[in-house]
């Protein structure tokens, strides 16, 4: 026979609930969002902790009774994963609220040496800049935009395909591409 649950699921909200099922159903939810999801609501319908675990796909009800104090403590957010080991976070809010910021401002010609972002350009410009971040990777710009619901490429601003802008010893020319309709297919 089962141990008794030490720790209960407190009641849940009417909108929890809803949000809980959502995600449970949803298909292009992460994976372990929906088994959290599925485990608390099989908790919440009265099922013992080993029951909800195998609910949700997984064996052992131990993750899940960590799970419903995990809830009981901090809400929804126990659906998403926490820093999973490995050194510690380098970079939290305030560095990514910067990042976002940089990311934001419209690239100067003269000073960033660019009329777009790219990952590498916005790299150096967080590097070199005096509130910036000195050692910051592009996968840390990435993540941090990945997090704030952008996607890179849809939100960047594109040149003209083919032709582009040289510096050369007379200055900045510009230089076409013959072959792009070619490259195109």
């Amino acid at each position: 026979m089962a141990a008794a649950q030490k720790v209960p699921l407190r009641p849940l909200t009417e909108h929890e609930r809803r949000l809980l099922r959502e995600t449970a159903r949803a298909p292009s939810e992460r994976a372990d969002r929906v088994a959290r999801a599925k485990a608390l609501l099989a908790v919440a319908d009265g099922a013992p902790f080993a029951a909800a675990a195998r609910a949700a796909g997984r064996r052992a009800g131990d993750a899940v009774a960590k799970l419903v104090i995990r809830f009981n403590a901090e809400g929804l957010v126990a659906l998403d994963p926490r820093h999973g080991g490995g050194p510690p976070l380098q970079y939290g809010p305030a560095e990514a609220a910067r990042i976002l910021r940089e990311a934001r401002r419209p690239p100067d010609r003269e000073q960033d040496g660019t009329a777009t972002w790219s990952l590498t350009t916005l790299q150096r410009a967080l590097r070199g800049a005096p509130d910036g971040l000195p050692a910051v990777s592009t996968f840390t710009i990435l993540r941090v935009l990945h997090d704030a619901g952008l996607s890179w490429q849809a939100s960047r601003t594109w040149c003209e395909t083919g032709v582009v802008q040289r510096r050369r010893k007379a200055g900045v020319v510009e230089a076409v591409d013959p072959a792009t309709t070619a490259k195109r297919g």
